[in-house]
């Protein structure tokens, strides 16, 4: 590669991004560079990376092409391929406006789990519509030093676990996955919260991201949280008719996740873009890019 690349840096509630512009697709991002590019200490450093792609230069978007111009194409920092990332999809969108692609209003993106629906407010906020949830049949457990807590299985395109908590600090140091039982449950990995309630329709959550480790927020977590939360108090809009909102504290800010009668759910946050620059050639070869 004698070419540098351009990357910039953002954060959505402090869930944090390395954004590789790449419209054309020409780009050959395996895992191993992926991984080197997040690491905080050696590479520029993020939870994940968000390689920005035209939908219809890419294989895994081109069927949504009409409907979305462009395709995030998600990866964690371990380098693996990820369905989706809430956080990732404002700090996508906030990107694609920095960029000129878009103007503060709404627009599509395109993700491995569909089409997903953004508004960028005047305000700096950034909108999701993060789609249903599915909540799988089967009880499931995690466990922790000892403790093990019954977990609500939640699917958003990406699987959760959700376990509701007397203390956040029983969530452990969140180093490693937390094991999930019955072993099997989640094949391909799970993404873990730990909650615990502050108030009315006010829960703090932490999470372990499957291919991450604990970051300082997840969007889906926290959209998996809320509907985990509201089948517990009897918040179900699907009952009550009515739309259910939760405040949702992450280590890195807050977001506000609202679920409506029909199953829609959107998630209200911020997202930063905080650098942009080239990386440089040397390391870009020792990268293996």
């Amino acid at each position: 590669m004698s070419t540098r690349i351009a990357f910039l840096k953002g954060h959505g509630t402090q869930n944090d991004f390395v954004i590789v512009p790449d419209p054309e697709n020409a780009l050959d991002l395996p895992a191993a560079a992926v991984a080197a590019l997040c690491d905080r200490r050696a590479g520029i450093g993020g939870d994940g990376l968000l390689h920005v792609v035209r939908s219809a230069a890419h294989p895994e978007a081109r069927e949504m092409a009409a409907e979305a111009e462009w395709f995030m194409d998600y990866r964690n920092s371990d380098g693996s391929v990820a369905e989706m990332c809430g956080n990732g999809v404002r700090v996508f969108a906030r990107y694609l406006q920095r960029a000129g692609h878009v103007e503060a209003g709404d627009l599509a993106i395109a993700t491995r789990g569909g089409v997903k629906r953004a508004h960028l407010d005047k305000d700096g906020d950034v909108t999701v519509g993060m789609g249903r949830a599915r909540l799988p049949e089967g009880e499931v457990t995690v466990s922790v030093d000892g403790r093990t807590w019954p977990a609500r299985n939640v699917d958003m395109g990406n699987p959760h676990a959700v376990a509701f908590v007397d203390d956040l600090a029983h969530a452990g140091e969140l180093l490693a996955p937390p094991p999930v039982a019955p072993a099997g449950t989640y094949p391909d990995g799970v993404n873990v919260e730990f909650v615990v309630d502050r108030g009315p329709r006010h829960v703090a959550m932490r999470v372990h991201e499957r291919g991450s480790g604990e970051t300082r927020s997840c969007g889906t977590g926290a959209c998996a949280v809320a509907v985990a939360a509201a089948r517990r108090d009897g918040a179900d809009p699907e009952v009550t008719g009515e739309a259910s909102t939760y405040t949702v504290d992450v280590p890195g800010g807050r977001l506000m996740i609202t679920e409506y009668p029909g199953g829609e759910i959107e998630m209200t946050g911020p997202a930063v873009i905080v650098a942009e620059g080239e990386m440089d050639e040397e390391w870009l070869r020792a990268a293996g890019l």
